[in-house]
């Protein structure tokens, strides 16, 4: 999962359909769509206290796993439970607090390209779109580093100068088999880093 900057000169949207058309000129087909949701919690009670701000807990959703929700820590574990987990949520409220402004999302196109799937995603915060997000999937290989190359190869070929260096998810477990809530892992980052470029401007302005 990597973010592809926009187009000089272009908006988002044209940023997309230019990735939309290089992937269709090599085959790759649409295979409907994908969504990828994030909501930020903090640990209620522990701001303001000393001030420090509480830690943050990330739930996130993925269309390609309709039936699970991921719980996320920044540089902490991963939890995957059921669908009925945002209910927990909600009952947890005295110790997990929603961050309301704070949601962002990727919704896109998926194509398929022989044993290659790629997501194709604006990301939005509220009604308007921050950046461009791309999923890229080796459909036969598990373990992410025996087909890093590959995948690097396959990215260049529509991404080019804007291709990914290796995922953190992969460094420390490069031998192993690679699972959904690493993909997520990426998805929290990505949203991360958009979410801090967009606070570096204001900064700037006062």
């Amino acid at each position: 999962v990597s973010q592809v900057p926009v187009a000089e000169g272009k908006s988002v949207q044209q940023t997309v359909e230019l990735l939309a058309r290089r992937l269709e000129a090599l085959g790759a087909e649409k295979q409907g769509t994908f969504g990828v949701d994030c909501e930020t919690y903090h640990t209620a009670g522990t701001i303001g206290t000393q001030g420090q701000t509480g830690k943050l807990m990330y739930v996130m959703h993925n269309s390609e796993y309709p039936l699970s929700c991921f719980a996320l820590f920044e540089n902490g574990p991963c939890l995957v439970a059921d669908a009925n987990f945002d209910t927990l949520m909600v009952k947890l409220k005295g110790f997990f607090q929603n961050a309301k402004a704070n949601k962002i999302e990727s919704r896109g196109t998926r194509y398929q390209f022989c044993d290659f799937l790629v997501k194709l995603g604006t990301v939005t915060m509220g009604p308007s779109a921050r950046g461009i997000s791309v999923e890229v999937e080796y459909c036969p290989c598990v373990i992410a580093n025996d087909c890093w190359n590959l995948l690097m190869e396959f990215m260049q070929s529509f991404m080019g100068s804007h291709t990914p260096g290796i995922p953190s998810v992969f460094g420390a477990r490069h031998d192993s088999v690679y699972s959904p809530g690493d993909t997520m892992v990426q998805y929290m980052e990505l949203f991360n880093k958009i979410r801090k470029q967009q606070q570096v401007p204001v900064a700037g302005i006062r």
